[in-house]
């Protein structure tokens, strides 16, 4: 728990809820053990909804479709959202709750590797929610990067890793070591690129909110910078 748990239910407990085919597939998430956002990062996004209005949205990592549900619920009446999914058991469930969701044509889910069809993508998405393998967000922000439309908002889950990205490496168990490290890469890099100005949250898991800078504050030749990543150990 990175907040104090009795801050956070306080915090929970103004939430005013969602719908209710929302809850249905909140439960079903939850009793089968699969992993989805957090109230918290729920009320976020809802919020960001409200606020960003973005039409067009990228999410990457589907899971069983909740997070595109609700964005697609709270988002402007006409957003289109593409969600990308590799796990082949959670993509007929996820293609099944948009079903039952009448979202079948708003969302449209792409089913491989992410790395592979944010190559293929092209246009541009006025907001991007990261939620995938965390271990891969480092690989994915290039292409991401290319696809945020200026002046945009990109907004990442869990990094702070239940507060295991504050430790030494030594810390934390052997096999969670490379996704360690790849997360502290992915932190300085988003609060270190050119093209980025970003916020980490201590929400839910930890969420960071990078927005794309506006096409006069990057180089002479619009070209999209970059920085090498320098975590501190």
């Amino acid at each position: 728990m990175i907040v104090d748990e009795r801050m956070v239910a306080f915090i929970n407990a103004f939430d005013k809820g969602n719908t209710v085919f929302l809850n249905e597939i909140e439960k079903e998430a939850r009793d089968s053990e699969i992993p989805i956002i957090r109230k918290e990062t729920q009320s976020l996004l809802k919020f960001l909804m409200a606020f960003a209005k973005p039409v067009n949205i990228l999410e990457v990592g589907t899971a069983v479709g909740f997070s595109a549900l609700l964005m697609s619920e709270y988002a402007p009446e006409g957003c289109r959202i593409t969600t990308i999914e590799k796990y082949e058991k959670r993509i007929p469930q996820a293609r099944e709750n948009f079903r039952r969701g009448g979202k079948e044509s708003a969302i449209t889910l792409l089913e491989g590797d992410a790395a592979q069809i944010l190559q293929q993508l092209r246009g541009s998405y006025d907001f991007i929610f990261m939620d995938a393998a965390k271990g891969q967000y480092i690989h994915f922000l290039p292409e991401v990067c290319r696809l945020l439309a200026p002046g945009r908002l990109l907004v990442s889950d869990n990094v702070l890793q239940e507060g295991d990205v504050i430790e030494s490496r030594f810390a934390v168990t052997r096999r969670n070591r490379t996704i360690h490290a790849r997360m502290r890469e992915y932190l300085y890099e988003l609060t270190h690129h050119p093209l980025l100005e970003t916020c980490i949250l201590p929400v839910g898991d930890g969420v960071t909110l990078s927005v794309k800078a506006e096409p006069s504050a990057r180089g002479g030749d619009g070209a999209t910078l970059s920085v090498k990543a320098e975590p501190s150990a």
